[in-house]
């Protein structure tokens, strides 16, 4: 606040009204104190505090991750053997033995219900022949990555949201401001997590006994690491990094749709408030499941709509063939390669489990995430 006068003439009654102090939020990322919005529009934080509430958004989105990522595993090992080379011959040649043509030259409620259906008989099987332990192969090294790249992810989008809104939108939120900084939180995730990811998708991808009679090529999570340093150095562990990269797309989308989700809720919030009607039993089913609803609202938009490089990546990421060659060996020639010998289909394997994992996946760590924080006393609300 400024003034115009500093000096008083004597004999004028000074103003003793009291300052009106400016009330201040907390920032739902980094914990700054933030000035209340002018109509219109939204701050962000006034002063570079980034590591004041970092802890609260650690242990939260943690924990959040944690409990997405183990209820939803079995649906993931589907997922992931459904985008690979091994079960897409696999469903070739059992579609063949029951006299069925090729899935592509199907129509398209045919071959989604084909889809639903070998889904369904893939999740049947994987217990009964490799024993339930195989529903949460990967669980562990998952389980390793997603306290770091939750707390990556929410570090780098709170911190590229205040500094990017500060040096080029005057202090303001905007729907750009959002993409821009979910985007580098993206990129910046997907760098530092993808050894993580690469051996999960190859632990689930190691089944119990190869088609030459041996056991299982992994011991364990760091059994697979080791060989894959040994055997294609360390660029082996960032294979699939391209197709992460493009996947970035989905996470930007999501957080953009997820913010403005949130902000109408706020404003549906605030509309009921102006009126001073009392809320009713729906508008508090609203108030509680709003942004649980929105967080899979959003991530169910974002992923249908970016899911090719879903299979592209699991691709890229599994191991080299017995001879050493890599059959995929950058993005564009793994989807040319897909699309002239599998067909479009081919692109959206395992479509329906990711899709069943990701948006209850999604409200579960959103809703878990927004829990803790009201447990340790803060808010994700600006």
């Amino acid at each position: 606040m400024t003034f115009e006068q500093t000096t008083h003439p004597r004999g004028i009654r000074e103003d003793t009204t009291p300052l009106k102090h400016t009330l201040h939020v907390q920032s739902r990322e980094t914990g700054d104190l933030a000035a209340s919005p002018r109509p219109g529009e939204t701050t962000i934080a006034e002063k570079s505090t980034p590591f004041a509430k970092s802890w609260a958004h650690f242990i939260a989105g943690g924990l959040g991750g944690m409990a997405s990522a183990t209820l939803t595993a079995p649906l993931d090992v589907l997922k992931t053997r459904l985008q690979s080379t091994y079960y897409q011959q696999h469903l070739v040649a059992a579609r063949a033995a029951r006299g069925l043509p090729p899935i592509e030259t199907m129509s398209f409620a045919r071959s989604s219900l084909l889809h639903i259906r070998e889904t369904g008989e893939i999740l049947w099987q994987v217990p009964k022949v490799e024993g339930w332990r195989a529903l949460f192969k990967g669980l562990g090294p998952n389980l390793i990555g997603v306290v770091p790249a939750r707390a990556i992810n929410f570090y780098v989008y709170g911190n590229g949201k205040r500094i990017i809104s500060n040096y080029f939108n005057d202090g303001r939120e905007a729907a750009w401001v959002h993409l821009a900084s979910a985007a580098c939180a993206g990129v910046v995730t997907g760098t530092a997590t993808n050894p993580i990811w690469l051996v999960k998708t190859r632990l689930q991808l190691d089944k119990n006994t190869h088609a030459d009679g041996r056991g299982r090529q992994y011991k364990n999570a760091l059994d697979c690491t080791m060989q894959t340093l040994r055997k294609e150095g360390v660029p082996g562990l960032y294979r699939g990094l391209t197709a992460s990269y493009l996947g970035v797309v989905e996470s930007t989308m999501q957080w953009a749709l997820y913010e403005q989700m949130k902000l109408s809720l706020a404003r549906r919030e605030a509309r009921i408030a102006n009126s001073g009607r009392p809320p009713t039993a729906w508008d508090h089913t609203v108030a509680w499941t709003g942004k649980i609803a929105a967080a899979g609202a959003a991530k169910f938009i974002a992923a249908i709509l970016t899911y090719p490089h879903e299979v592209v990546r699991t691709r890229l990421r599994q191991a080299p063939l017995a001879n050493g060659q890599l059959k995929y060996t950058g993005l564009l020639q793994c989807f040319t390669t897909i699309f002239k010998e599998e067909g479009m289909v081919a692109l959206y394997g395992g479509l329906v489990p990711h899709m069943l994992r990701v948006v209850p996946s999604a409200a579960i760590m959103f809703g878990t995430y927004e829990g803790v924080l009201k447990v340790l006393g803060t808010s994700s609300n600006l």
